[in-house]
């Protein structure tokens, strides 16, 4: 079972070393030091990040991001953990943390199309996507996003 907890600095600074490959480079970080001072990812106050662990090994991380009507997920796994399980069941234990945090506002994800790995395991943990895919400027470029929830 996995165990989280609120991310603390030096978390944020260790996932935010984390580095992915090819098409998914995209989710690579700027260092956490340079978050801090533009108010940006890790460094934004209006995050709430939680950093899931298997034993002693730092597995993955979640936001909670709170808006007005709802709450959205972003759900990142560290690079060498991908494709073993570890998303689905991170975003399950997210689900119920959501609950327990923002009581019973609906949940939704935001998930780069050409993803079908996240989209796949964003499903097996009880998301579907909802209407046509749709463009979306981010802080790491333009993208065609499905909008996921429960």
């Amino acid at each position: 079972m996995l165990e989280y907890h609120v991310t603390t600095d030096v978390e944020k600074s260790i996932i935010s070393d984390w580095k992915y490959a090819g098409d998914y480079s995209i989710y690579n970080n700027i260092p956490y030091e340079e978050q801090l001072s533009n108010h940006s990812g890790f460094g934004n106050p209006c995050n709430n990040y939680y950093s899931f662990y298997d034993g002693t090994s730092l597995v993955g991380y979640i936001n909670l991001k709170e808006k007005e009507s709802d709450v959205v997920l972003g759900v990142g796994v560290h690079p060498d953990m991908c494709g073993k399980g570890y998303g689905q069941t991170i975003v399950k234990l997210a689900i119920e943390l959501s609950k327990v945090v923002f009581g019973e506002k609906p949940i939704y994800m935001e998930v780069r199309s050409w993803n079908t790995r996240a989209v796949k395991c964003y499903e097996k943990a009880g998301f579907h996507i909802i209407g046509e895919p749709y463009r979306k400027t981010t802080p790491i470029g333009e993208g065609l996003f499905y909008r996921m929830q429960i």
